[in-house]
C-alpha cells in the first residue's frame, strides 16, 4: 500500500504520514523509470503519437502525485519528521527529473517522431504539445554533449535542495519570534482587530492578561499601521529585518549560491543570463525587453512617487512640529495611515465588519457562477479529507450540462506550521470528455494566511485580504475550468507573464458597487457597506498609489539586476547591492533598510518560481487593466462578457499562443493607458 500514490480523487490526508514518504516515492520513480525506459526502447519505425508524446505526457503520474501532496503538505503541516523525510527524497527526486530531457534515448524518439509526417497532421493543440515539448528539452540541454548534460542535472539538483533550505530558514525564523506584551497601555491606537486577536494567541499559549504578537502578517502589520507606540512598531519592523539574517537561518551565502547557479545553468544551455533562459517563451522573451518594460513604468510614474514622498514627509513634519525629512522605516505605514485618515476621513478598520470571510467566500462564488456559468457547493468531508479541521472543500460543476469540472481545498488562516503569504496550487489536473471517455476533473487549492477569528467570532477582514481572496480565486478558477485536452497545455501552464491575468483581473470585483453587495455585508446585519462609506473607499483607493506602485517595480527590478548583472554584484555586501540596484526605486528613509532579498521567497524559495519574472505581476497588471474594460463596457456582471471570457481565457490555457487569446477576449493587442487611470497616474 503507498498512500501517497494513491489514486483517489480526494487525497486521504491522514494517511499521508512520514513513515511512508521513502517508500512511496521510490514506488512512484521506480514507475516512472520504467515508463520512460518503455519509450526508449521502442523502435523508430513503430513511433506513433500515443506511444511516444501521450506516453511521456503519463509516464510520472504516479510520482507527480505523490511528490505533489507531499511538498503540499511541507507548505502547510510542517513538521520535523516530513521535513526529514521530504529532505532526504529531495536530491534523489529532482536529480529524477533533471535527467529526463537529458537522456540521449528519450530524445532521440521524442525528436524522431516529431519529425515524422503523421506529426504534421496532428491537430494544432497536439501539434502544439509535440512542439513545446521539444522546445522544453532542448532549453534543458537535450542536444548538449554530455559532460555538460551531467552537470545541468547536478545544478538541478544542488538549486532544489538549497532553495528549500532558504524556504526552511524564513518559515523557521519567522516562528522563532513572539513579542508578549502585559501592559495594554502600549497597545494604544491598535484596533479591537488587532488586540482581540492578539490576546486568543497569547491565552493559547498560556499567557494570562497579555498580548503575543508574532511576525505573521495579520500580527505585524497593524502594528506598524496603527500602534501610537513608536518603540512598539520599531521593535516589531527591527525583528521583521531579521527575518532569515542570523545565524543558522541566515540566507544571504544561500542567495548568492542560488543566484551563481542559476548564471551557470543559463551559460551550459548558450545563454547570456538566466533572465534570457527563463524568459525565451514568455511574453518579454528577454531580460532586457522584461528591464525595458520596468523602467518605461519607472519613468511615467517617478514625478508621482516623489510627490506622494513630499506629501508624507510633510505632513508628519507638521504633526510632529519637525523639520520635513525622511521617516523612519517603522513610521511608513504608520503615518500614511493617519494622513490617509484625514484626508479621506477613511479608516480601512471600518470596513471589516463587512467582510466576514464566510460572507466574502459566498459572494465571490456567487458573482463566478452568475459569470462563467457555474454553479459551487460545499462539500461534507470528514477528518480524513482535510490536512486541518479549518480546511473546506468546494466542487464546481457547469450550470448548462451539470458536469463536474473540478473540486478545491481553501485553507485561510496563519498557523506556525505553515507557510506566510496566499497561492493557489493543483494536485490533479483533468481533461475534457474526448474519444468517449467521460470529462476527468481537475483538484486544486487556495491558500492564505488571512486575519484568524477570536474565539467563537468570525474572521473579519481587511479590504487588502479580501483582494488577495479573489486573486488566488482568479488563479484557481484559470485551472478548474481549464477545457484542454493536454494537460501540460492546461490551466496555468501559460507563460509566466500571462498567468497573472486572471488572478489580478478577479480583485476588480472588489472595488465595483454592483458587485461588492454580493459579498461586502455586515457580519451581524447582512447589510451592505454605507454609500457614504463605500465613497470614502473609493476616493481613497489612490492614495500613495505611486508609491505601491513604484514598490512593485522596484521588485521587479531588484530580481532582473541580480539574475542579468550577476558579475556585476556578485562578492558584494548584499544590503550595498540592494541600495545600488534600487536608486531612485526607494523611498528615502531615516535609515538603511537590510534587503527583503533574504524572505523573498517568490525568488529564492525554488529552484526557478518568480525568479527573473517578478515583472511579470505589473505586466499582467497592464493586460487585466486592460481587460476589464470591456467588462466596465458590457456590464461588470454581464453573463455574455464572463462566458466570452471564460471560453476565450479561461478554458484555452496554453493550447495556443497566448498574445491570440488575449486578442480574442478584447479583439486587440493590450494598451496601458487604463492601467495608470485606474491608479491615479494618468
Amino acid at each position: 500500500m503507498h498512500p501517497f500514490l494513491a489514486k483517489d480523487f480526494l487525497p486521504d490526508w491522514s494517511s499521508l504520514t512520514p513513515e511512508h514518504v521513502k517508500d512511496d516515492i521510490t514506488k512512484g520513480l521506480e514507475i516512472a523509470k520504467a515508463n520512460i525506459a518503455a519509450i526508449c526502447a521502442l523502435p523508430l519505425d513503430s513511433l506513433t503519437y500515443e506511444n511516444t508524446f501521450q506516453a511521456y505526457e503519463d509516464a510520472c503520474n504516479d510520482l507527480s502525485r505523490g511528490w505533489g501532496r507531499l511538498r503540499h503538505l511541507d507548505l502547510v503541516a510542517d513538521n520535523p519528521e516530513q521535513r526529514a523525510a521530504l529532505n532526504e527524497m529531495l536530491p534523489i527526486v529532482s536529480e529524477f527529473y533533471s535527467t529526463i530531457p537529458l537522456n540521449v534515448d528519450l530524445w532521440k524518439v521524442l525528436k524522431a517522431f516529431s519529425e515524422s509526417p503523421e506529426a504534421q497532421t496532428l491537430s494544432p493543440i497536439y501539434l502544439r504539445y509535440v512542439t513545446e515539448t521539444c522546445a522544453d528539452f532542448i532549453e534543458s540541454g537535450a542536444d548538449l554533449p554530455a559532460e555538460k548534460k551531467s552537470r545541468v542535472a547536478e545544478v538541478d539538483a544542488k538549486l532544489s535542495e538549497i532553495t528549500k533550505k532558504y524556504s526552511e530558514n524564513v518559515l523557521d525564523s519567522t516562528n522563532a519570534w513572539e513579542l508578549v506584551i502585559t501592559d495594554e497601555s502600549r497597545l494604544a491606537g491598535l484596533p479591537a482587530s488587532c488586540t482581540g486577536g492578539a490576546a486568543a494567541d497569547a491565552a493559547a499559549k498560556g499567557h494570562e492578561n497579555a498580548w503575543r504578537f508574532t511576525l505573521q502578517a495579520p500580527s505585524m502589520m497593524p502594528v506598524l499601521q496603527f500602534a501610537d507606540d513608536d518603540a512598539l512598531r520599531k521593535e516589531i519592523w527591527e525583528a521583521s529585518t531579521q527575518i532569515a539574517s542570523q545565524g543558522d537561518h541566515d540566507n544571504t551565502d544561500l542567495i548568492w549560491d542560488i543566484l551563481a547557479l542559476r548564471q551557470e545553468k543559463a551559460e551550459l544551455l548558450g545563454k547570456k543570463h538566466f533572465a534570457d533562459l527563463v524568459l525565451a517563451r514568455r511574453m518579454a522573451q528577454n531580460g532586457e525587453k522584461a528591464q525595458a518594460f520596468g523602467a518605461g513604468l519607472h519613468d511615467k510614474i517617478v514625478d508621482a512617487f516623489q510627490a506622494d514622498i513630499e506629501q508624507l514627509q510633510t505632513y508628519k513634519a507638521e504633526k510632529t512640529n519637525t523639520a520635513a525629512a525622511p521617516l523612519e522605516p517603522w513610521e511608513v505605514a504608520y503615518w500614511s495611515e493617519k494622513q490617509r485618515q484625514e484626508l479621506y476621513d477613511f479608516d480601512e478598520e471600518e470596513l471589516r465588519p463587512y467582510f466576514s470571510v464566510n460572507k466574502v467566500m459566498s459572494g465571490m462564488f456567487t458573482i463566478a457562477q452568475k459569470l462563467f456559468g457555474i454553479t459551487i457547493t460545499e462539500n461534507e468531508v470528514d477528518q480524513s479529507q482535510q490536512w486541518h479541521e479549518e480546511v473546506k472543500v468546494y466542487t464546481i460543476t457547469d450550470s448548462e450540462s451539470t458536469e463536474t469540472l473540478g473540486t478545491f481545498y481553501a485553507d485561510w488562516h496563519p498557523r506556525e506550521s505553515k507557510r506566510g503569504g496566499a497561492w493557489m496550487n493543483h494536485l490533479e489536473t483533468g481533461c475534457p470528455p474526448e474519444n468517449g471517455n467521460p470529462r476527468e476533473p481537475h483538484l486544486g487549492l487556495i491558500i492564505g494566511n488571512m486575519t484568524p477569528p477570536v474565539g467563537d467570532k468570525a474572521a473579519l477582514l481587511t479590504h487588502r485580504e479580501v483582494e488577495t481572496i479573489f486573486h488566488e480565486f482568479g488563479h484557481l478558477i484559470h485551472h478548474l475550468l481549464s477545457n484542454v485536452p493536454v494537460k501540460s497545455l492546461a490551466g496555468t501552464n501559460v507563460p509566466w507573464d500571462f498567468v497573472e491575468l486572471p488572478s489580478q483581473l478577479m480583485e476588480n470585483f472588489c472595488w465595483d458597487r454592483e458587485s461588492l453587495d454580493l459579498f461586502a455585508r455586515h457580519f451581524e446585519t447582512d447589510a451592505p457597506i454605507p454609500e457614504e462609506l463605500f465613497k470614502k473607499m473609493v476616493a481613497a483607493r489612490n492614495y500613495q498609489s505611486a508609491l505601491g506602485f513604484m514598490r512593485q517595480l522596484s521588485l521587479g527590478k531588484l530580481d532582473l539586476d541580480l539574475h542579468i548583472n550577476l558579475d556585476k554584484y556578485q562578492g558584494q555586501d548584499l544590503d550595498s547591492v540592494n541600495e545600488q540596484i534600487l536608486e531612485g526605486y526607494s523611498m528615502p528613509l531615516a535609515r538603511k533598510s537590510p534587503s527583503m532579498a533574504r524572505r523573498f521567497g517568490h525568488l529564492f524559495s525554488s529552484p526557478t518560481g518568480y525568479a527573473a519574472g517578478y515583472y511579470s505581476y505589473k505586466w499582467s497588471e497592464v493586460l487585466d487593466a486592460d481587460a476589464f474594460t470591456r467588462f466596465q463596457k458590457d456590464g461588470i456582471l454581464n453573463e455574455e462578457t464572463g462566458r466570452a471570457y471564460r471560453d476565450t481565457i479561461l478554458a484555452k490555457g496554453d493550447s495556443q499562443p497566448v498574445d491570440e487569446t488575449y486578442r480574442e477576449f478584447m479583439g486587440r493587442d493590450p494598451e496601458l493607458t487604463p492601467l495608470l487611470v485606474r491608479s491615479g497616474l494618468a
